[in-house]
């Protein structure tokens, strides 16, 4: 798979680093000289351009990339890339990096972000999930279908611990996607019983979020 990272600081040169190591071609841009240190990631292709610019996308053939990722420290220049990515190249997937939180609903299929990815809210949100039973936590937003990553740890005393995943009515527009259990990622399958301590991973309509956390806490004290 081709991605191109627009913003080649830490943050991209981080991303690039974990492609690579899974396999993938990688492609950094940046305008900053000093941003541009091939030494740092080696296997990736690099380009020192604006990203922003037409002239500058079609040199780093963004037609043939599968993935962009708009990662620059600045949210005009993310939702520039990622508006250019989508429209004028047609790039299947688009992630991009929200840098402040007020600006976190600019990011959507609008602006052709597929996915927004907001460091600040997403720190908030592990610090939560390490501190939280019962309660609901936003991982992350997904633009298309308005749904959410989210997570909920299962209280020892929650009414639906000894169930059967598919014996479970869950509210419409959501997915038990994953259990974390003991350190193990576990796929749900209907026969697979709920445990207390579970830690369970949806995605999930906004609106369905307020039902699924009074599911899901239930019982609980």
């Amino acid at each position: 798979m081709r991605v191109a990272i627009a913003g080649a600081g830490a943050v991209g040169r981080s991303i690039a680093g974990e492609l690579l190591e899974n396999g993938h071609e990688v492609l950094l841009v940046d305008k900053n000289p000093n941003s541009i240190s091939v030494e740092r990631v080696p296997m990736a292709e690099w380009l020192l351009a604006d990203a922003c610019e037409i002239t500058s996308l079609d040199e780093a053939a963004l037609q043939r990339c599968h993935v962009v990722i708009a990662a620059t420290g600045d949210d005009k220049v993310n939702l520039v890339v990622s508006l250019l990515a989508k429209t004028e190249y047609g790039v299947p997937r688009v992630v991009a990096r929200v840098n402040n939180p007020k600006n976190e609903w600019l990011f959507n299929e609008s602006w052709g972000v597929d996915v927004a990815v907001s460091t600040p809210r997403l720190m908030s949100a592990l610090v939560e999930e390490a501190v939280s039973v019962g309660d609901l936590v936003r991982l992350m937003r997904f633009s298309q279908g308005n749904a959410n990553l989210v997570e909920l740890t299962l209280a020892e005393d929650a009414q639906l611990v000894g169930t059967q995943v598919g014996g479970v009515t869950w509210p419409g527009d959501t997915a038990l996607v994953t259990i974390i259990r003991g350190g193990r990622v576990l796929v749900p399958g209907r026969d697979d019983v709920l445990q207390g301590g579970d830690e369970l991973l949806f995605v999930a309509a906004q609106e369905r979020e307020e039902e699924l956390e009074a599911l899901l806490s239930a019982g609980a004290r």
